[in-house]
């Protein structure tokens, strides 16, 4: 493996995004055409999830959606060699003024996100248009090399990546402190009975509820981060305020704002969303 991150994946990075896309394109032909990396998880979840759109409809979201996962891993190459100034001019936060404002409160921070547009990036670029410190929650490789590449490569700008295991020690270390916490809102939960369960793209499906739980016990405001994809390399992020609240709330009131807004996002632009991972293999 590391004979492939050093021959190959570090090479890539220092060549320029028009060269890159060059590659992307390549690599789709051999993702959908010759491999069809997860199609049958892909048209089934696609199906599911839009039982009401023609077979030709959902064959141009599926395509749509490998040119853009093939764009995710050329630019997740780029990221191990791209500039400060690079980053912010291609994903750039469009509201600091409410990040802002919060940061004057003294209020730290939970943020939810989905897998959707380019979420790693906007990760390590909002680091460095927010006054806090960004908290990525992550699941680390196995394979140690190249979850210590990563870990490194994406901490370069100052966002930190804290294991899943190790988010409660987190939270009580640094609630009182200007920090951001970034949790995943669409992963399939660990377990069925401990998930918040709603419709979800037309679907029964359990919602991971780790955001609302440390938002109520620490009673930080929690906002959705939306990333846009306004051209091939190009995004925006925007935070939108969910509950400056959440110790008032009940149980699920959050996920439920969180779920249906993501989804909302996620109907306007299908193609951009990870439909080839198994949301929905837990069953209430």
């Amino acid at each position: 493996m590391k004979i492939i991150f050093f021959l190959f994946i570090r090479p890539l990075s220092y060549l320029p995004f028009s060269v890159l896309y060059f590659f992307s394109d390549l690599l789709y032909l051999v993702v959908y055409h010759l491999i069809g990396y997860r199609k049958k998880v892909v048209y089934q979840n696609l199906r599911n999830a839009f039982p009401e759109k023609p077979a030709g409809d959902i064959n141009k979201i599926a395509k749509g959606f490998y040119r853009h996962l093939c764009d995710l891993i050329i630019e997740a190459i780029k990221l191990f060699h791209i500039s400060e100034s690079a980053l912010i001019d291609r994903c750039r936060l469009i509201n600091p003024a409410l990040m802002n404002n919060y940061a004057a409160q003294g209020k730290g921070l939970v943020l939810v996100a989905g897998h959707y547009s380019n979420w790693e990036m906007a990760g390590i670029a909002c680091d460095l248009q927010i006054p806090h410190q960004v908290v990525c929650i992550y699941t680390p490789l196995k394979n140690k090399f190249f979850n210590e590449q990563i870990r490194t490569s994406r901490s370069r700008f100052g966002m930190e990546l804290c294991p899943k295991l190790k988010v409660k020690k987190k939270f009580e270390e640094n609630h009182h402190k200007l920090t951001a916490f970034i949790f995943a809102a669409d992963q399939s939960p660990t377990s069925a009975r401990s998930a918040y369960w709603t419709r979800f793209l037309n679907q029964e499906t359990g919602v991971m509820v780790g955001a609302e739980k440390y938002a109520k016990k620490y009673d930080q405001p929690v906002l959705f981060g939306k990333v846009s994809k306004i051209k091939r390399g190009y995004y925006t992020i925007e935070f939108i305020p969910l509950e400056d609240h959440p110790k008032d709330t009940s149980f699920g009131a959050i996920s439920e704002k969180h779920t249906r807004l993501l989804e909302a996002i996620i109907e306007e632009q299908p193609e951009l969303w990870l439909w080839s991972h198994r949301r929905w293999k837990k069953k209430r």
